[in-house]
């Protein structure tokens, strides 16, 4: 069904070819995985196998992509896109409506089908995916997890026969990404042919017919994904762990807060929030929790109020009752951006400057902490020192990207350099929402070393994740969500259903 002979290609106004000398194909019923470190080509790829490269990139493509046969080149992306499924990392890109019903709706009324059709798809789509009770929401009060979710349902509404998928688990919960491992290997029994373009690895053990390992633009190992076993390999080519142990029980409640008075804590305590969304039902209610210096998980189901609960501790969305105390010291909503650091998932919403240096430089300068980088120790200790300019492009491997302006990084890069401004201000709270998701094995030790070193200097780091291998990196305890749940939320079973 996908099949690339001799396949190079160059993007517009660049010298080198993204891909070089790629041979593989997909058959129907197989599932083939392609992973590698970040700027790989993986992306490229993708976009190579659902006709965007040429058809939408333009640029200069060498041998040829077949798709059922036919040649992606010679066929109007509009029938490509009939054959091919795709769901890419940001599932915003590819909405066109406001509300997940008209959005599950909107290519089946486009494509002339009738009412009763259109309202039946719908149905099954959103009772496939546990949507049935956000069908009616718009696509912007839902989280990043569901609206992957709501983007997978109407590709696979549209039933194409082949899907391509982009970081697909970059947001979902380790129970929806067991799911999503046992709709693929469904998929696949039917007979449609599955290209996966993930950094993640583990979820696909046992489904994933062969693996596809990139490096600088060309296929560098291909096998079965035993082959991923070897640890040199993962090493030498960046990538993540292949077998991953779940590690949310071991986890621990955050220990309470002794003593009240100021000065008496080092870190973050909530009493009595209570907040819901105007016309709906309390997102918490009387919640009690604190959280000492170190890096706690936040953990829990998509949709269950974790970005909600980040946007609280900020300030950004105001409490209807509740009280914010740091180091001791009650603050007021207004207070809360002072102190405490979040950090976006989409990156996209925190860059604003022409380039890497200027975004770090204001900053600092905001946060009255910009110094001359001129290298000399300044005499104070770790937790007392600021960081400097230079000290954050080291920490987060940006030190080549200095003068770029920041929206023509890559994902992953602007993930690493929005946490990088965060660290600017050296906040007591950090705030980080799934800072890892589209990271390679290299880039997500990078950031787990760098939490680590921000949490010894005496700050709370709260990071908002479904990644297990963070957790297990730097994460010394976990805040559940709803707050007060055990580790064990009664799906476990589940899980082990959909592997077996």
């Amino acid at each position: 069904m996908i099949r690339f002979e001799d396949v190079s290609y160059t993007y517009p106004f660049s010298d080198a070819p993204a891909v070089r000398d790629i041979s593989f194909r997909v058959r129907a019923g197989e599932l083939v995985l392609v992973s590698g470190q970040s700027g790989c080509g993986k992306t490229t790829l993708m976009r190579l196998a659902n006709g965007l490269c040429p058809g939408y990139f333009r640029g200069k493509l060498k041998g040829r992509v077949l798709v059922d046969g036919k040649d992606t080149a010679l066929m109007p992306l509009r029938d490509v896109s009939r054959l091919v499924g795709t769901l890419f990392q940001d599932p915003e890109q590819q909405f066109f409506a406001l509300g997940v019903e008209d959005e599950l709706a909107f290519v089946h009324e486009w494509r002339g089908r009738s009412a009763e059709e259109t309202r039946e798809r719908v149905r099954r789509a959103a009772e496939s995916f546990g949507l049935s009770s956000v069908l009616h929401n718009s696509i912007h009060e839902l989280s990043e997890g569901q609206k992957q979710k709501v983007g997978l349902a109407s590709i696979l509404s549209q039933e194409p026969r082949v899907l391509v998928l982009d970081e697909p688990t970059a947001n979902l919960d380790p129970e929806s990404t067991a799911d999503l491992a046992c709709r693929l290997r469904a998929l696949k029994e039917s007979g449609m042919a599955i290209l996966v373009v993930d950094h993640r690895l583990y979820w696909l053990e046992g489904v994933a017919d062969r693996v596809i390992v990139m490096k600088k633009g060309e296929i560098c190992a291909m096998g079965a994904f035993s082959l991923l076993e070897d640890e040199g390999l993962r090493h030498n080519c960046g990538l993540r762990d292949c077998h991953v142990e779940d590690v949310r029980r071991a986890l621990p409640e955050p220990l309470p807060q002794e003593g009240s008075e100021e000065g008496a804590e080092s870190g973050l305590r909530v009493e009595g929030l209570t907040f819901a969304y105007k016309g709906r039902k309390n997102v918490f209610e009387k919640a009690d929790f604190s959280l000492s210096p170190g890096v706690t998980a936040l953990i829990g189901d998509n949709g269950v109020g974790k970005t909600t609960l980040a946007r609280l501790l900020t300030g950004l969305n105001r409490a209807q009752e509740g009280r914010f105390f740091i180091r001791g010291r009650q603050l007021a909503a207004r207070e809360l951006l002072g102190r405490v650091g979040i950090v976006l998932q989409n990156a996209d919403h925190q860059l604003h400057m022409k380039t890497v240096t200027q975004e770090l430089e204001v900053c600092l300068e905001l946060a009255g902490r910009l110094k001359a980088d001129d290298g000399k120790d300044d005499g104070k200790d770790d937790g007392a020192r600021d960081f400097s300019v230079r000290e954050l492009l080291e920490l987060f491997g940006l030190e080549a990207l200095a003068g770029r302006h920041p929206q023509s990084l890559s994902g992953g890069e602007k993930q690493r350099l929005v946490i990088a401004c965060a660290f600017a201000k050296k906040p007591d709270v950090l705030i980080l929402d799934e800072p890892t998701s589209g990271l390679d094995g290299a880039n997500m030790l990078r950031i787990a070393r760098a939490l680590e070193l921000l949490a010894g200097r005496g700050a709370c780091v709260l990071v908002i994740t479904h990644d297990l291998e963070l957790m297990k990196l730097s994460c010394t305890s976990a805040l559940r969500l709803p707050v007060g749940r055990k580790a064990s939320d009664g799906r476990e079973e589940k899980k082990e259903i959909c592997h077996e």
